[in-house]
């Protein structure tokens, strides 16, 4: 049975070694495989490491936990693309992370936190505390393992509340987008928006009445849509959930989303297929 592995990140060296001693504990058969002492590093270790669980500080200085959290959620995964980088891990294939929070008493985050789709760890990490919390990451974690795919949308509302809890001065959400369609600029209004599709240099934006092109990359505008509206069903695809006319399988057993008013189906890809589930 393949070890379960994690990655620790706290910009308090005690508070890292303090969690370590503790989930030795509570979980001995648990492997550190990095420290991280803010959230860029800890999105390079989880890219590099591939780990199951990542303990994450949420407020740390530089990117924080809930910002590390979103650009560990768009790192790819094996079986996402038929031309998915390989790696030194192929004997053992990566479909993503349970995200583990590290924090004081937030009464907002704990309420946001039961809500199950992560979990948190109280500083500082007790050990009663830290048990009911391994018991439930190493249930989704058997969850994986038996193929049920993990609430990515879910995840992604949850970050963005966060965030906007956390930081309410922030850019409000995008209400037009500013794109080029043949030699002219034009203002798009975000809720005319079918999808978007990005390729490495640009993103289509899709309408019922025109396609249009921007250099804003998906994982830029996953952080400045509304969650709740546009879906990521794909590395490279966000979908407007009210355009969505229906979920059919292809031969090889795909979700294709089709949408109201373009005739392109959208491939749903292996991370996102519980967002259809039942289909």
């Amino acid at each position: 049975m393949a070890t379960t592995t994690a990655v620790i990140a706290d910009d308090e060296r005690l508070l890292r070694e303090q969690l370590r001693a503790r989930l030795a504990e509570v979980w001995p058969e648990l492997e550190i495989v990095g420290e991280a002492k803010n959230g860029a590093e800890a999105v390079a270790l989880t890219e590099s490491q591939r780990p199951d669980i990542v303990f994450l500080d949420i407020r740390m200085p530089g990117m924080t936990g809930i910002e590390a959290a979103r650009a560990i959620a768009q790192l790819p995964v094996d079986g996402d693309d038929d031309d998915a980088a390989s790696s030194d891990h192929d004997a053992r294939p990566w479909h993503g992370c349970e995200i583990v929070f590290i924090t004081a008493y937030d009464q907002y985050a704990i309420e946001a936190f039961q809500q199950g789709v992560v979990d948190y760890v109280l500083k500082p990490a007790e050990r009663e505390r830290l048990q009911v919390t391994v018991d439930r990451v190493r249930k989704r974690l058997a969850e994986r393992g038996a193929g049920e795919s993990p609430d990515a949308t879910g995840m992604q509302q949850l970050l963005q509340k966060l965030a906007a809890k956390m930081n309410p001065g922030a850019v409000p959400k995008l209400k037009w987008i500013q794109a080029t369609v043949g030699a002219s600029i034009q203002m798009i209004p975000v809720e005319d928006v079918l999808f978007f599709i990005s390729d490495e240099k640009y993103t289509r934006v899709q309408t019922a009445t025109l396609e249009a092109l921007i250099r804003k990359p998906i994982k830029e505008l996953v952080d400045e849509l509304d969650a709740e509206v546009f879906w990521q069903i794909h590395r490279s695809t966000l979908v407007n959930t009210r355009m969505i006319a229906g979920v059919t399988r292809d031969l090889r057993g795909r979700q294709l989303v089709a949408v109201r008013g373009h005739p392109e189906k959208l491939e749903v890809s292996r991370s996102y297929a519980g967002l259809f589930k039942g289909m």
